[in-house]
């Protein structure tokens, strides 16, 4: 009886399996071998946050069921960054100033992303945004070769069938040279 008490939502169980593909296709080690993304926590956290992104921008507008998924998604994704925090040795009492100065930072960006994506010139807007982000501190940057996957993955999630994104089933694009979709 407990059980069916405290069952998690159809949207709350294909919003966690939307953030673990996130978090698989994020892990890629080809984002840090070929295109050069920091392997540190800032990097991690942004392409968390570009696939999050690429999911929450397919689903806007789609209805109901897609906007409760895609809001179980970021649930999903923000508990993961309060743990991660926590794991990283923040304390109790710091991490809700972090999670706070993050949700402004997840907020912006993601506001950037669906701007960027909706102008004529993506690849040029993406580039730019990752250069300022995802590459602040790195000499060779890649942020060209990731817009341009930011610019496919969006693409391809257009293609995937809406019914098949809230029940938690999504693909990304493969990354690196002569990468095909998956």
């Amino acid at each position: 009886m407990l059980k069916t008490l405290f069952k998690a939502s159809p949207e709350k169980v294909a919003g966690r399996a939307l953030y673990t593909a996130i978090s698989a296709a994020a892990r890629r080690p080809e984002f840090y071998l070929e295109a050069g993304v920091p392997d540190r926590p800032e990097g991690r956290f942004e392409l968390y946050l570009i696939h999050l992104v690429l999911v929450v921008h397919r689903l806007k507008g789609e209805g109901a069921q897609a906007a409760a998924v895609s809001q179980a998604a970021f649930d999903a994704f923000l508990r993961g960054l309060d743990d991660g925090l926590r794991e990283m040795g923040v304390g109790d009492l710091s991490v809700g100033k972090k999670m706070r100065k993050l949700g402004e930072v997840i907020y912006g960006r993601m506001k950037a992303y669906d701007d960027g994506l909706a102008t004529e010139q993506p690849l040029a807007v993406l580039t730019a945004l990752l250069e300022r982000t995802l590459f602040a501190d790195v000499e060779a940057s890649g942020a060209a070769a990731v817009a341009a996957y930011v610019v496919e993955a969006a693409a391809d999630l257009r293609r995937q069938p809406t019914a098949a994104l809230v029940t938690g089933q999504v693909s990304f694009p493969a990354f690196g040279l002569g990468a095909v979709s998956a």
